[in-house]
């Protein structure tokens, strides 16, 4: 089954170097030559906006969600397609993966770090089957590599935790990597999240 709707995980921040940026644009671009439709936190500013920013400019359609309270903190996207206003943190992450196919993992920080966990661990609880990609730009998710490892040779986790995310180096690696990999079928109803 054709991915038609991509989750981005990314930060609200560019960071400090503008690789992180370039490749949130380049991503939006290959999302769009790929037909599929971007879903992202509703944010202009940061990674999010950039993202977003890669997916208009080529044309694409961009669905935001953002909890109310961060309409300001993280300058609400009113250009976007369809802005989605939540009322926490929880709604936006649950609309985020009852819209999309596949999630797709940029750098960002600790918002980031937990919308991932979230749906890693969701995967693992067989909630969802869709695809996770994490794009180690510049080698900063590295250490995440590290701690799943860790975490499996430590026996916390099972090795098998270290199939439910794919690390791949650049946006076209990881769109390339949607493009066969597919969709699996969901197994989940949002009640249970």
């Amino acid at each position: 089954m054709q991915i038609r709707s991509v989750c981005v995980l990314c930060g609200s921040n560019e960071g400090a170097d503008t690789v992180y940026r370039d490749s949130a644009v380049r991503l939006g671009r290959l999302i769009v030559d790929n037909g599929m439709r971007l879903v992202y936190g509703g944010g202009s500013v940061g990674l999010m906006g950039a993202v977003a920013t890669g997916v208009m400019d080529a044309g694409g359609e961009v669905v935001g969600v953002i909890p109310e309270f961060l309409i300001r903190a993280e300058v609400g996207n009113p250009n976007v397609s369809e802005l989605i206003v939540t009322e926490s943190m929880h709604d936006r992450k649950r609309r985020m993966f009852e819209m999309s196919d596949a999630f797709v993992v940029l750098p960002g920080g600790l918002g980031t770090l937990d919308e991932t966990f979230e749906i890693i661990t969701w995967k693992q609880l067989r909630l969802h089957l869709s695809p996770i990609i994490v794009i180690d730009v510049a080698g900063y998710w590295a250490p995440l590599s590290v701690l799943l490892d860790s975490t499996v040779r430590a026996g916390f986790a099972d090795p098998s935790v270290l199939d439910l995310l794919q690390v791949v180096a650049s946006p076209e690696d990881a769109v390339s990597l949607l493009a066969v990999t597919g969709r699996t079928e969901r197994t989940c109803v949002s009640d249970q999240l």
